[in-house]
């Protein structure tokens, strides 16, 4: 087997929402993969906080505060990416999130917008502003992180799932859109993971994070650094003998 195929030394990466949970797993993940990595979220402190431990596996890191949900700041996020490093070539979207559970008949049509631009609109805006880049380097890889919420039923996050469905779905169609320019686009689709965020909802509501740890294969819930091992493995390059873009 030719191991150079799943090197990732110094190939460059944006992540987003790097700043804890999935992200930064998969941000420490890849640079240890030898990835140079950008690491956005809104939250400066702790994005610095990740960029100091890719630093310190030797990689080099930037630290860009970053809303996703605006094209303006998604830009100017793509921008300082090629300013120090001259190019991208792994973009992985995961920022996201939902902060209430609730009957549809409770949400409020504000909370419905905020999560779909947040989830959906931010995904979006940040592989219109890869896909930029990538086009004209006629290379790239773009991973979005979407959610088995988005294939299975999710009671009471009728919001969140309606935007990961949109994710994947955006997901397909960036496949073939961009798959002429060499450019492969990918989807994780995480079942339920221990981070902060869930942590709390977990606090709340003990006994569904029991049922679900139950009802999985292994009798554990998901780890961020399960996620980190697939986004990983997504972007080694191309085989030689696979088509080279025209």
């Amino acid at each position: 087997m030719d191991h150079s195929l799943f090197s990732l030394t110094d190939r460059v990466a944006v992540v987003t929402g790097a700043g804890r949970g999935i992200g930064k797993a998969i941000a420490i993940a890849l640079a240890n993969s030898g990835t140079h990595v950008v690491c956005a979220a809104r939250t400066y402190t702790e994005i610095e906080a990740t960029a100091s431990e890719v630093n310190a596996k030797g990689r080099e890191a930037l630290a860009v505060p970053t809303d996703v949900t605006s094209s303006t700041q998604i830009s100017n996020l793509v921008q300082k990416t090629i300013q120090k490093f001259g190019s991208l070539d792994i973009m992985v979207n995961n920022a996201g999130g939902s902060w209430i559970k609730a009957p549809m008949l409770e949400l409020t049509e504000k909370y419905f917008d905020q999560v779909i631009t947040l989830n959906l609109k931010g995904v979006f805006l940040g592989c219109k502003a890869a896909a930029q880049v990538m086009i004209k380097q006629k290379s790239g890889n773009i991973i979005n992180i979407s959610s088995t919420g988005a294939i299975l039923p999710n009671p009471l996050n009728i919001p969140y799932s309606a935007a990961k469905a949109g994710v994947s779905t955006l997901t397909k169609n960036l496949a073939i859109e961009l798959g002429p320019y060499n450019i492969r686009v990918n989807a994780i689709l995480p079942g339920l993971i221990v981070t902060e965020l869930t942590s709390a909802h977990a606090d709340k509501d003990p006994a569904v994070f029991e049922t679900r740890r139950k009802n999985t294969a292994l009798g554990r819930l998901g780890m961020p650094e399960d996620i980190a091992g697939a986004a990983v493995y997504l972007p080694p390059k191309l085989h030689p003998m696979l088509r080279e873009p025209s």
